[in-house]
């Protein structure tokens, strides 16, 4: 079993190593003067590091490519500020040899946690409508678990098994605290826009050995699948108010109570199933096609409610705490030093520093007299 991940490669620099991988990516390229090498991005749970194997592969190129699980022999080093591996052996690694916990990136947070407290603040909507709404995504027997399961990236920020509800539900949290700040802002449809803004993530997205977009996620995008899907589901829930609509009082009772017993939050002992009020719909979704907050970073619209405005700030700070978390962590394992910045980040177009841990480091503290 793996012993040796890539978040342990600077404690083995110069060292070699004998360990299990993913194939991220796998290239035979030219080398000068002449011949062929393989350039391989190989991963696990903690990471990704690039490899190269410069002689003896041809049974590699037959047998391994990407997605394959390997065994490796090599020596790790660093190369322009980076941790890579220079291979002498690389086999197909065998199934019992593979626990594919150790390749999945997964939250470090509990799921069923996460997703209950999820629950209980849509529970607490005043607004009977959106509270249904949210519920039925919640619900839904395919949406439902494949968002408690989704990454929220490839690669960026909460690129893991369960980062999709661990980005919503920090999201939640971040919006809750600062909604009575700003009276403007209606708090439920404000949270509404935060569980469903990125909802089209189920499907943009695959998760398996290795995570990456689906044929419908790079034509489509996230943002306009989950447009339609609030569109269909908003049909859905509409149909279900016209079916009942149309059965005698005692039996609309009954349903009620069916409802209310299952728990589901959607209906209660009092009310009726009525039509989803387009102007919410419309709310809602201009919040999901501006929650980008600029064109040139994909929103179709620009945000133009309070809800929206506020939505996608919070989007963004969220996301670009946890991109910083992951490469602080990053500095760390390349054992950088504290008074050091980071590699230059591109999507943020800079380099970050770790002021706290800076000001943590032997080197700065304050000595005692």
């Amino acid at each position: 079993m793996k012993d040796f991940f890539i978040a342990d490669a600077a404690r083995f620099e110069n060292q070699p190593i004998t360990s299990y991988f993913l194939i991220a990516a796998i290239t035979a390229r030219d080398r000068k003067p002449s011949g062929q090498y393989l350039a391989i991005t190989l991963a696990d749970k903690s990471g990704q590091f690039e490899a190269r194997m410069w002689e003896d592969f041809a049974d590699v190129v037959q047998t391994c490519s990407a997605g394959c699980y390997v065994k490796v022999q090599g020596q790790v080093s660093k190369y322009q500020g980076k941790y890579q591996i220079t291979l002498t052996k690389m086999r197909l690694a065998a199934a019992s040899e593979i626990d594919t916990a150790d390749f999945i990136p997964t939250t470090q947070y509990d799921i069923p946690s996460m997703a209950a407290e999820l629950r209980s603040y849509v529970a607490a909507f005043k607004n009977p409508h959106l509270r249904r709404l949210v519920f039925a995504f919640l619900d839904d027997p395919t949406l439902g678990p494949a968002f408690l399961e989704a990454p929220a990236a490839k690669r960026l920020h909460h690129a893991w098994i369960g980062g999709l509800l661990e980005h919503v539900v920090s999201l939640v949290r971040v919006c809750l605290a600062n909604a009575p700040f700003y009276p403007e802002v209606d708090p439920d449809l404000l949270v509404t826009g935060a569980i469903l803004h990125d909802i089209g993530k189920v499907r943009e997205l695959s998760w398996g050995s290795s995570f990456d977009y689906t044929l419908e996620g790079q034509l489509i995008g996230h943002i306009s699948i989950a447009q339609r899907l609030l569109q269909e589901k908003i049909t859905q829930l509409d149909a279900e108010a016209a079916a009942q609509s149309q059965l005698p009082p005692s039996a609309q009772d009954l349903l009620d109570l069916s409802s209310f017993a299952a728990g589901g939050g959607s209906a209660s002992l009092s009310t009726r199933l009525e039509p989803f009020p387009q102007n919410l719909r419309l709310l809602i979704e201009h919040m999901i096609l501006s929650h980008h907050g600029k064109l040139e970073f994909g929103s179709p619209k620009l945000p133009m409610t309070p809800e929206a405005m506020l939505l996608s700030a919070l989007d963004d700070l969220e996301a670009k705490f946890q991109a910083l978390r992951n490469e602080f962590a990053s500095a760390q394992s390349a054992g950088r030093s504290p008074s050091e910045t980071t590699e230059w980040v591109r999507s943020m177009d800079r380099a970050l520093f770790n002021s706290q841990a800076w000001l943590n480091s032997p080197q700065t503290k304050p000595t005692k007299d």
